[in-house]
């Protein structure tokens, strides 16, 4: 029996790229189904993650002219992660394998069948990752490949220039399933669930339609957030800071102490202050550091939901919540 495959394309404010992107989408399902790799059943998901303009108007109405085609409605925008994380748990209950990307089709869409035909071969989980970054600019490519050192070097296991474009299996959903965390971040996540993994490499496009919703004030915020949220070495490096400072402290008092002895003191009033604004800078970088952890554990013990479906559309069917067999139709 052909396996259902599921792509999962978050969505916010992308009604200028959803008409080339669902028909796009959709000529390249129905070629692997005819090819006989996956089931008729399978789907393009579209997750609208609280969108203003017209993304779920155009998201119904692609479900209303075809089957292949099922649209998730969340309450609220709860960000990139937690929409593409609504699209997988929904994926989990229907398909037996899920294929995430982007709604603006910079992710090369073309292999597609590639990661489909790596999960024939038995592999849970697939990773898109680009063969090169020729259309970044210089900026964005440094920082990229800066960023996933750092993450490496703060013990966080992610593969280099790999975003959410991959597949996962229904067994690697029901792992990702178990990790509860409210500060999520997939591109650490996924690689800690296990199971047999492969890599499909692509080029990126350019963006056909629309803005980036990754701005550089985002752009670090998503650093941040993913540094913190799969390591604590920031915590034990300003500990080792400590210890450094402490024993450069022993060294300078002593120091002093000689200079005092033998009756070379001078006073030093630009020591000082240097010293007072450097141990200051270093206990407010230290206090920053501890309070994105605190922040971190705040968010955690609250157990808020990390999102809210409000509504669901499965074979041109619209329901309530998420699942088609536990809520009642609209």
């Amino acid at each position: 029996m052909n396996p259902i495959i599921w792509l999962v394309i978050p969505c916010y404010k992308e009604e200028e790229v959803l008409p080339v992107t669902s028909k796009t989408l959709k000529d390249i399902m129905n070629g692997i189904i005819e090819k006989g790799k996956i089931s008729q059943e399978s789907k393009i998901c579209f997750v609208n993650d609280g969108s203003k303009d017209r993304t779920w108007e155009i998201i119904s109405e692609l479900c209303a002219g075809d089957d292949i085609f099922t649209g998730i409605n969340l309450a609220h925008n709860k960000g990139h992660q937690n929409a593409l994380l609504a699209g997988l748990m929904t994926a989990k209950k229907y398909a037996d394998a899920a294929i995430s990307l982007d709604a603006d089709l910079q992710d090369d869409v073309g292999v597609i069948e590639k990661f489909i035909d790596k999960f024939l071969e038995g592999k849970d989980i697939v990773y898109g990752v680009r063969s090169k970054r020729d259309t970044d600019t210089a900026f964005k490519r440094g920082t990229a490949h800066a960023f996933y050192k750092l993450m490496n070097a703060m013990g966080a296991d992610t593969l280099e220039d790999h975003a959410d474009y991959r597949l996962m299996s229904k067994r690697a959903l029901k792992g990702l399933a178990e990790y509860k965390e409210v500060n999520l971040f997939l591109r650490g996540i996924v690689p800690m669930i296990g199971y047999e993994t492969d890599v499909v490499y692509y080029e990126r496009h350019e963006r056909f339609a629309g803005e980036s919703k990754y701005p550089l004030k985002k752009m670090l915020s998503f650093a941040v957030d993913g540094i913190t949220s799969c390591s604590v070495k920031p915590i034990r490096m300003i500990t080792l800071l400590g210890f450094i400072i402490f024993f450069v402290s022993i060294v300078m008092l002593i120091y002093f102490l000689v200079v005092h002895i033998i009756g070379h003191t001078v006073a030093g009033w630009t020591t000082t202050v240097v010293s007072l604004w450097g141990i200051g800078g270093l206990i407010l970088l230290a206090l920053g550091v501890i309070g994105e952890y605190v922040g971190k554990i705040y968010m955690e013990v609250k157990e808020r939901p990390r999102f809210i479906i409000e509504s669901f559309i499965y074979d041109g069917e619209k329901y309530a919540g998420a699942s088609k067999s536990k809520k009642k139709k609209m």
